[in-house]
């Protein structure tokens, strides 16, 4: 009689190899495949559609605070047929990217000179810890003093909100340029300026451009700030318009907007910055 083929060794096996995936998914600094990373992401944001169409289209919440997403879609298209949602977004990030810009011009040059000679950290780091904890708001009536009520104050603001952070940000990622990268550089003959351009700029140039990936964020969180500053139009301006009318469908309908298109910029730095710096992506290989 045939003896029966015994499959406990690779029923243990399978059951191995799944506990050893497992353990690499929670594991610290362990990277996952992008299959799974995708999934997670996906999941996360489908539930929580799920909830809010569950709790709007079953009546849980009144609909005047909490809108349902077909009544947003809706509200989405009444505005682009009046030409309203484009010229929205279209103002609202040219004022972000206005500021943002006019950030980047200023941080980073101070930021590196900061970080790198004690005679400029003496001055700016202690002016920026200074300005860090002045609320942006309370320039408002300064800027409407000095710069009038048109563009020019809503895109100050943002530069006021953002500058400082990535100031202080620059500063750091330059510091941590190893010093024995500097130290070969002096042994090898380069002078200030080469060590400055070839060595502390090159080795920070990858956290710099994930600093302004951040701060970008910090640009768009400014605009219902700087919006309130005699706007007539704008996503920060028609959020706050609708709070006074009541009508949430609107409000949900712009900050979806500035969600999603906090997503694509981010998207797009990480893909820039994996493109361009290849060797300074973290991972744990094994």
């Amino acid at each position: 009689m045939a003896a029966m083929p015994d499959n406990t060794h690779s029923t243990d096996s399978g059951r191995q190899r799944t506990q050893r995936r497992r353990a690499r998914l929670f594991a610290l600094r362990s990277p996952i495949p992008h299959s799974v990373s995708l999934s997670v992401t996906i999941g996360l944001f489908l539930s929580l559609f799920g909830l809010w169409a569950l709790a709007s289209y079953g009546e849980w919440v009144r609909p005047v605070f909490l809108p349902t997403p077909t009544g947003v879609l809706q509200r989405a298209v009444t505005l682009y047929q009046q030409e309203i949602l484009v010229r929205d977004l279209w103002i609202s990030n040219v004022r972000v990217f206005s500021g943002f810009l006019m950030a980047v011009v200023v941080a980073i040059p101070l930021g590196m000179l900061a970080g790198n000679m004690r005679i400029f950290s003496a001055a700016i780091d202690p002016f920026m810890g200074f300005l860090r904890y002045m609320p942006v708001p309370a320039f408002i009536p300064l800027l409407v003093l000095y710069a009038g009520i048109d563009e020019l104050p809503k895109i100050l603001l943002i530069f006021i909100g953002t500058v400082v952070q990535m100031t202080i940000m620059v500063g750091d990622v330059t510091r941590q340029v190893q010093a024995d990268l500097i130290r070969a550089a002096m042994v090898l003959g380069a002078n200030g300026r080469e060590i400055f351009r070839k060595v502390i700029w090159k080795g920070s140039l990858p956290g710099i451009v994930d600093t302004l990936r951040i701060n970008l964020g910090f640009a768009w969180t400014y605009l219902v700030v700087a919006e309130l500053v005699a706007a007539d139009e704008g996503m920060g301006f028609r959020i706050l318009r609708s709070q006074r009318f009541m009508q949430t469908d609107t409000i949900f309908l712009y900050i979806l907007l500035i969600g999603l298109l906090g997503i694509i910029f981010d998207f797009l730095f990480r893909r820039f910055h994996r493109w361009a710096f290849p060797w300074s992506q973290e991972g744990l290989r094994k």
